[in-house]
């Protein structure tokens, strides 16, 4: 009787063990199965592995199994729709490869750093993140015909307000406490677009005319609002789907004094090419925040560690992230017009945050050193004003004092940028 009870217990034992092996076995494999096939959006075609969770090094080897157009196989292209539209597609990734698979015949496996200061050319060209110019100019058009039916709240204070145009797409409204503001957001657009930068969103000028066929359906709100008559605002298109950024380990570690994002940064060459893709987006914002004196980002959280030491741990202000990775640059009142006015009380924070990196995108030193040699910033930056704005004589321009200090400002850039090239390109 007892070896007849044994040999039960012995049996029921396997068959338990079996089916836990067979449940964990189907968990495994439905696992599995998500993973390979999960992209960012059901609708977006994609590889069969997900290469923004590959290492920098295994991106730059892509197997030739993984290149997915028949017709060219020496090219790999992650489709991707735009950041608001699903209509708008742009390629993201275009990794040329030759048939051993290296770039221009050299090792694939390469450093993510390259000459001392510049992000591995093969990712940065072929990472395009951010607003495209043809995205951009085809959104002004709309925002510029289309009639407002609706203003809530929804951007920051309540002098801003998320409005909703005629076709369902919506928009942030800045009435700016006064015309510094709307100047320092429409001018950083408009330099970063002159820096090839392009996360900050789209923008255009408005002249509220509750009379006029735009505003007419919002006259209700406008007056409850108190806004003047004729005021010029700008409408800076509204992405869906954003949330917070946290200051990079590397940026935070200088702060501290652990040295900052720089080529000698062993862990560099473990990053995936998504957190690559991160960096590099955050050396082209402290490149921007440090011309226009951008104080309400980064320097702030900076001035901040004296009171609150674990302030770089939590989202950065006026920093966003859509679900592919792009970081988008909000709120940038603070630039330029208003961010020289105050730059006494700042300056120190921002070049502390400057000298933080000295790793950068390639374009943007290119198109920041000509502007350094030709020395006609504020000529390429009105140009470029006058040229996509019609109401950019009525919001104005910046002063000829504070276009010096634009100057300035990439002078001191360009400066260190030497400094940084003289230090790591012996590397």
């Amino acid at each position: 009787m007892r070896a007849v009870s044994a040999n039960l217990f012995a049996l029921l034992f396997l068959c338990t063990c079996a089916s836990v092996f067979y449940v964990w076995d189907t968990l495994e494999s439905r696992l599995e199965r998500h993973k390979r096939g999960f992209h960012l959006g059901s609708l977006h075609p994609g590889p069969p592995a997900d290469l923004s969770t590959k290492t920098f090094r295994t991106l730059l080897a892509v197997p030739a199994a993984q290149r997915l157009h028949s017709g060219d196989n020496n090219v790999v292209r992650l489709e991707v729709h735009n950041l608001t539209n699903a209509r708008d597609q742009t390629d993201r990734y275009h990794m040329n490869v030759d048939n051993k698979g290296s770039t221009r015949g050299e090792d694939p496996v390469g450093s993510p750093v390259e000459e001392g200061i510049f992000w591995n050319k093969l990712l940065d060209d072929n990472l395009l993140v951010g607003f495209t110019e043809e995205h951009a100019r085809a959104w002004r058009e709309r925002a510029r015909g289309y009639r407002i039916v609706k203003l809530e709240h929804g951007c920051g204070r309540i002098s801003n307000q998320l409005a909703t145009f005629s076709d369902g797409t919506k928009a942030c409204v800045r009435y700016g406490i006064n015309a510094d503001q709307v100047q320092g957001e429409t001018l950083t657009y408009y330099l970063a677009s002159l820096l090839g930068i392009a996360n900050v969103p789209p923008l255009v000028l408005a002249q509220v005319n509750v009379d006029g066929d735009q505003w007419a359906s919002v006259r209700r709100r406008v007056d409850e609002l108190q806004w003047g008559e004729r005021a010029v605002v700008s409408l800076t298109e509204w992405v869906s789907n954003l949330t917070g950024v946290v200051t990079p380990a590397p940026l935070r570690q200088q702060q501290s004094g652990g040295g900052g994002l720089h080529p000698l940064r062993a862990e560099l060459r473990n990053k995936t090419a998504a957190e690559l893709a991160e960096l590099m987006q955050w050396s082209d914002l402290i490149v921007l925040d440090y011309l226009t004196a951008n104080f309400d980002r980064l320097v702030s959280n900076l001035f901040s560690l004296q009171w609150d030491p674990r302030v770089m741990e939590r989202d950065t202000n006026n920093l966003l992230r859509t679900p592919r990775g792009d970081l988008v640059f909000i709120d940038n009142e603070a630039g330029l017009v208003h961010g020289y006015r105050v730059l006494h009380m700042w300056e120190k924070y921002h070049s502390a945050v400057l000298g933080s990196v000295c790793v950068f995108r390639r374009r943007t030193v290119q198109r920041v050193t000509e502007l350094h040699r030709r020395r006609d910033a504020r000529t390429r930056l009105l140009e470029r004003y006058r040229d996509n704005e019609p109401l950019s004589s009525l919001l104005g321009f910046l002063s000829d004092e504070h276009a010096g200090v634009l100057q300035d400002r990439i002078d001191r850039l360009y400066k260190h940028i030497l400094h940084c090239k003289g230090r790591f390109s012996q590397l």
